[in-house]
C-alpha cells in the first residue's frame, strides 16, 4: 500500500504559516469542528505560544551567527595578509635557514633540481597535406591526445621519415629529420619527391636527452 506524503510542511517557513492558519481556522470554527474551546484549543494556542517564542530567538541566533561567521572570515583574510607580507620578509633574509623555515610552518624552498624522467607516453601524430611538396607535422601526447603540451619533462618530439614505399618495418630504417619542441613541425621536399608516400615515427625526447618510445607510423603522399 502506497504511503500519503504527510500533510504537515518540512520547512519551518511553510510550518509557520500553515500551523497559523490551521490553529485560526481550528478556533474560529471549534464548534463546527466539534471541537471543545475548553480542552482543545488551549493546548494549541499553548504549544504554538512557545513555537513562535523559540522560532524567533533561533532566527535572532541565526542571523547573529552568519554576523560571527563574516566577521570571522573578515578577522582570517585580514591576518593571513599581515602573516603573508611577513613572511615574504623572512623568505627573503639571509639572516633565516631552512631550520627556522620548517620551525615557523612556511615554505621550504627545494634547491635541489629533480632530474627529468624517461618518457614513458608516445606522440600521436597528424600530418596536414594541404600545400604542394609540404608536410606539416603535429604532434601531441596520447595522455593528452586534445592538447598541445608536451608531458613533465619533455624537451620536444624527436621526427624521422622514410620516403617511400614500404613503410619502415622498424626504425632502423628512418632518418631524422629534428628534435621540434613546439607543434607542428613543417617540412618540404624536392620535387622529385612528389608523389611518393612519407613514412613518419616520433618519439618524444627528455630535457635530459633520453628518448621515450616510438609512436605508431603516420604515412603520407607528398603532393605534386
Amino acid at each position: 500500500m502506497a504511503m500519503m506524503a504527510d500533510y504537515i510542511p518540512s520547512s519551518d517557513g511553510d510550518f509557520d504559516a500553515w500551523q497559523a492558519n490551521f490553529i485560526a481556522y481550528a478556533g474560529n470554527n471549534a464548534a463546527a469542528l466539534g471541537l471543545d474551546l475548553v480542552s482543545d484549543i488551549p493546548p494549541l494556542t499553548t504549544t504554538q505560544a512557545t513555537w513562535n517564542t523559540d522560532r524567533a530567538a533561533h532566527t535572532t541566533a541565526s542571523t547573529a551567527a552568519e554576523a560571527a561567521r563574516q566577521a570571522k572570515d573578515t578577522a582570517r583574510t585580514s591576518l593571513v595578509a599581515v602573516i603573508r607580507s611577513l613572511v615574504a620578509r623572512l623568505q627573503a633574509s639571509s639572516d633565516v635557514d631552512d631550520t627556522e623555515r620548517l620551525a615557523l610552518g612556511i615554505t621550504v624552498r627545494d634547491t635541489k633540481p629533480t632530474a627529468a624522467s624517461v618518457p614513458i607516453t608516445r606522440p600521436v601524430v597528424t600530418i596536414d597535406t594541404s600545400q604542394r611538396l609540404q608536410h606539416t607535422i603535429g604532434f601531441a601526447d596520447e595522455s593528452t591526445p586534445t592538447r598541445r603540451a608536451k608531458p613533465d619533462g619533455v624537451r620536444g618530439a624527436q621526427i624521422w621519415v622514410k620516403i617511400g614505399d614500404p613503410a619502415p618495418a622498424d626504425p632502423s630504417e628512418l632518418t631524422y629529420l629534428a628534435t621540434d619542441t613546439r607543434t607542428p613541425y613543417m617540412t618540404t621536399f624536392a620535387g622529385t619527391d612528389a608523389n611518393k608516400v612519407a613514412h613518419y615515427m616520433l618519439r618524444w625526447e627528455s630535457t635530459r636527452g633520453e628518448p621515450g618510445p616510438w609512436s605508431e607510423t603516420a604515412s603520407a603522399t607528398i603532393g605534386a
